[in-house]
C-alpha cells in the first residue's frame, strides 16, 4: 500500500477548533473523502486536496457504508494521504469502525485523530460542565437510530439510568424520543435543551422540558443538533421559559 488513511475528526463545525494535526494533516491531504457535516471553512483548509463528498444525513439520499470503504481502499493506493474527515469525533456514532476493519483487512495502515463531540461542545457553550458535583455523576451518550439489519437497542433505559444524557440523531424524531422515553420512566418534567449548529455563527439552544421536546424541535432550522437531558440544565430551562413569559406579556401589552 502507497498511503495511510487518516479518520480525522472535524469538530462541530468552526475551523478553530480542529486539532492541530487535523488541520496539518488537511493542509497534506492529496483527497478528503468529507461528510456532509463538514463545514466549508473546514474543507477550505484542505486547498490541494480533491474533494469527495460521503455524506450519510438522516432523511436524505447517502452514500452506501460498503462502496466508501472501497473507495478509501482505493485511494490509498494511489495517494500518499488521504483523509476520511468526519463531523465531531470520529469514533463517536460515525461508523468508524467499519471503516477500520475494512482498512486493515485490505493492510491499509490507519491513524485516527480525534475531534471535539457535539456533546462536549454544547457543554462548552452553555458554560455548563455535564457532571456537575453533587448534580451528575454519569453521561450517557446514545442514539434512538438503529441501521438496517441491527437489533434494537435499550437507549432509552441507559438514559433513564444516566444522570445527564446527550442524544445524537434524535431531534428531527423528538415525539417517538419523547414517547420512549416517557415509556422507559423518564419524567416529563425533566430539563432538556436542543443545541443545533454548534460553533456556527447561527447556533441556536433552544431549552424547556421533556413534555416540550417536540415543540422545541419545531422551531429547529435543519442543522445538525443533539438532545441534552438532565438536571443540570435546569436552571437554564426556567431563564429561557421566564424570558419567554416576559416576551409574551410584552407582545399582549403592545397589542
Amino acid at each position: 500500500m502507497k498511503g495511510i488513511v487518516h479518520l480525522v475528526g472535524a469538530g462541530p463545525g468552526a475551523p478553530d477548533l480542529l486539532t492541530v494535526r487535523a488541520a496539518r494533516l488537511l493542509g497534506e491531504a492529496d483527497i478528503v473523502f468529507h461528510d456532509a457535516l463538514a463545514s466549508h471553512e473546514v474543507l477550505s483548509l484542505a486547498a490541494r486536496a480533491e474533494k469527495i463528498a460521503v455524506g450519510k444525513r438522516c432523511g436524505a439520499h447517502s452514500t452506501a457504508q460498503r462502496f466508501i470503504n472501497r473507495r478509501l481502499v482505493e485511494a490509498a493506493r494511489r495517494y500518499r494521504t488521504v483523509v476520511r474527515l468526519k463531523g465531531g469525533d470520529p469514533m463517536l456514532f460515525a461508523r468508524a469502525q467499519e471503516e477500520i476493519d475494512a482498512l486493515v483487512a485490505a493492510g491499509v495502515t490507519v491513524e485516527v485523530v480525534p475531534g471535539v463531540t457535539a456533546a462536549l461542545a454544547a457543554a462548552a457553550e452553555l458554560r455548563i460542565s455535564l457532571t456537575r458535583r453533587g448534580v451528575s455523576r454519569s453521561v450517557v451518550f446514545a442514539t434512538p437510530r438503529a441501521g438496517e439489519g441491527e437489533s434494537r437497542s435499550r437507549w432509552a433505559q441507559a438514559v433513564r439510568a444516566g444522570d445527564t444524557a446527550v442524544l445524537y440523531m434524535a431531534a428531527g424524531d423528538a415525539p417517538e424520543v419523547l414517547r420512549a422515553l416517557r415509556e422507559a420512566g423518564v419524567r416529563g418534567d425533566v430539563p432538556v435543551a436542543i443545541a443545533e449548529n454548534l460553533s456556527l455563527p447561527q447556533e441556536t439552544i433552544a431549552a424547556g422540558t421533556l413534555d416540550e421536546l417536540p415543540m422545541l424541535a419545531e422551531r429547529r432550522a435543519g442543522g445538525p443538533a443533539v438532545v441534552l437531558i438532565g438536571e443540570v440544565f435546569r436552571a437554564m430551562a426556567a431563564a429561557q421559559a421566564a424570558a419567554g413569559r416576559r416576551k409574551a406579556r410584552a407582545a399582549s401589552h403592545s397589542a
